[in-house]
C-alpha cells in the first residue's frame, strides 16, 4: 500500500528503544501543510543497523539503494508507483510512499538517502535535515546556488552527518592523484583544466502534450519548480536537458571532475567566473558545449588558481601524441612549475613523461576508502567525519553552478560568496536564486 498521508502513522506505536527523540521541530513543506518532526538524538551502536528511508528508487537512486542495503531499509519513496513496486519486491518490509513529506513524518528513521532529479534535491534535503536525520544526497547538491547555500547551512546548524554522491571521491586513483599534487611533485600549481565529453541541451522545449503515464504522479515529480505540462522529453531520463530541472553537463559532471582540484588544492569559492566561449543562450535548455574560467584566490602559502572548465567535446591541448591525447575524452590537468599531472576517474600520468623517467611516487598518506556509502553509514553511527560532507560539497556545488549562472546572465561574475551576489551583475540574481511555485519552500 502507498501511503499518501499520515493516517497510518497516527496509529503507529512510538518506539524509542534505539534512540531518544528529544523534541519536535516544526517544518512547513507546503502551504497549510504543517508537520511535526521528531528530533534525532544522535548516535547508535556501530554494530547496530541504521533505519534508512529512500527518496527515489530507480536509476541512480537504485545504485544508492544497493549501496546502503546493508542497513534496515524501513521506507522507500518514489513518484512513480510502478518503479516503487519493483523496489518494494526487493524490500518487502519497507513502507512505500509517493510523497517524501509523508515518509519524513515517520519517527523511526535515522537517515535519509536522496536520489531524485536535481530540482527536488534541496526541498528533500532541507526537510530531512530539519527533521534531525542524517542525509546522503546525489550530486549536484542542489539545482541552484541559493539552495546549495541554504542546505549547507542547515547541515551545519543541525549537526547531521552528510555526504554528497560523488562516488569517484572514494576511488583510490583520486587519492593517489591528490597525493601527487600535495607532495609538490610538479611544484606550485596556478592553472588547472577540467573537461568532460558529455553534452546535454541545445533543444527547444517540447510542444506535444501526451498523457501522463498512469503510474507517474506528475505534480509530485515537478515538486517545487513552476508548473510545466508533462513530456517524455522531461521525465524520467531527459530532465538534464532543461534548465527547469537541471543544468546540463556542467551541473551533472562538475561536482565529479572539479572535485579533484577542489580537494587537491583546497579550492572553495571562486573570486570570479567568466564564460570564455559557448553557443548563444537558450531560454529552456543548457548549452551543448561551454568553456568557463574560474579564478580562485590564494589559500595561505598556495598561490591563486585559474580553473578552466570545458564540455561537449572541447578540451585543452595535452603534451601527448595525438593518438594518446584522443584517449583522454574527459580529465583533469594540473599545470605546475615543474610539470603536469593528468588524471581522470581511473588513471593519472606525469607530463612530460621524459622528465619523470624513473620517478618514485610518494608513499600513500591518504587512507583508502571503505566505500562512499559505507563511509557515510559508519559516520552516522559513530559521529565521525565523511569525505564529502555538505560543508565541502556545498561550496563545490556552488562553484560548478556559477558557470551556468555566468553563461545565462551573459557577464563575468565578480563574486561575493558571503553575500551570495555578483557585485557587478544584477542580472545574475535571477539565476542564483531559486524560484518555487506556491506551496513549496525551504
Amino acid at each position: 500500500m502507498i501511503h499518501e498521508s499520515n493516517l497510518e502513522l497516527k496509529t503507529m506505536k512510538t518506539k524509542l528503544n534505539r534512540r531518544a527523540f528529544l523534541k519536535c521541530a516544526s517544518f512547513t513543506a507546503a502551504a497549510g501543510w504543517g508537520i511535526n518532526f521528531p528530533s534525532f538524538a544522535g548516535s547508535i551502536s556501530p554494530n547496530e543497523k541504521l533505519n534508512i528511508g529512500m527518496i527515489g528508487v530507480a536509476g541512480r537512486a537504485a545504485e544508492d539503494l544497493q549501496g546502503v542495503s546493508s542497513e534496515n531499509i524501513v521506507a522507500i519513496c518514489d513518484v512513480d508507483s510502478g518503479k516503487l513496486m519493483v523496489a518494494a519486491q526487493k524490500h518487502p518490509k519497507a513502507a512505500t510512499y509517493n510523497d517524501f513529506r509523508g515518509m519524513i513524518e515517520r519517527n523511526d528513521l535515522d537517515a535519509i538517502v536522496i536520489g531524485t532529479p536535481d530540482h527536488t534535491h534541496a526541498v528533500a534535503a532541507a526537510a530531512a535535515l530539519k527533521s534531525g536525520r542524517h542525509v546522503y544526497c546525489e550530486k549536484p547538491l542542489t539545482r541552484t546556488v541559493s539552495e546549495a547555500r541554504i542546505v549547507t547551512e542547515l547541515a551545519r546548524e543541525h549537526k547531521r552527518v552528510t555526504q554528497i554522491g560523488t562516488q569517484i571521491h572514494a576511488g583510490n586513483n583520486y587519492r593517489r592523484t591528490v597525493e601527487l599534487v600535495q607532495s609538490g611533485v610538479v611544484g606550485q600549481i596556478r592553472e588547472v583544466h577540467v573537461w568532460v565529453a558529455a553534452t546535454y541541451g541545445g533543444a527547444d522545449a517540447p510542444s506535444e502534450r501526451p498523457a501522463v503515464p498512469a503510474a507517474l504522479n506528475w505534480d509530485l515529480w515537478l515538486g517545487p519548480v513552476p508548473y510545466l505540462p508533462y513530456s517524455p522529453e522531461y521525465a524520467p531520463f531527459n530532465w538534464r536537458n532543461w534548465w527547469a530541472f537541471g543544468g546540463g553537463a556542467l551541473a551533472d559532471f562538475g561536482c565529479h571532475y572539479m572535485d579533484l582540484p577542489h580537494w587537491a588544492l583546497g579550492l572553495s569559492h571562486p573570486n570570479s567566473v567568466e564564460v570564455v566561449d559557448g553557443p548563444a543562450v537558450h531560454a529552456d535548455s543548457p548549452p551543448p558545449w561551454l568553456i568557463v574560467k574560474y579564478e580562485h584566490p590564494a589559500r595561505g602559502a598556495n598561490p591563486p588558481v585559474t580553473l578552466t572548465w570545458y564540455h561537449g567535446g572541447k578540451s585543452p591541448a595535452l603534451d601527448l601524441p595525438p593518438e594518446e591525447a584522443a584517449k583522454w575524452r574527459s580529465g583533469v590537468l594540473f599545470v605546475g612549475e615543474k610539470g603536469q599531472i593528468l588524471a581522470d576517474y581511473g588513471r593519472n600520468r606525469l607530463l612530460p613523461e621524459r622528465d619523470f623517467e624513473g620517478f618514485k611516487r610518494p608513499n600513500p598518506f591518504i587512507p583508502n576508502s571503505i566505500g562512499h556509502h559505507l563511509e557515510w553509514i559508519q559516520s552516522c553511527k559513530t559521529g565521525g567525519p565523511t569525505t564529502c560532507a555538505f560543508e565541502y560539497s556545498g561550496p563545490l556545488t556552488e562553484a560548478a553552478l556559477l558557470g551556468n549562472v555566468a553563461y545565462r546572465a551573459g557577464c563575468k561574475l565578480d563574486w561575493d560568496h558571503e553575500a551570495l551576489k555578483a557585485k557587478n551583475c544584477t542580472r545574475a540574481d535571477e539565476f542564483i536564486q531559486h524560484h518555487y511555485r506556491s506551496g513549496w519552500s525551504l
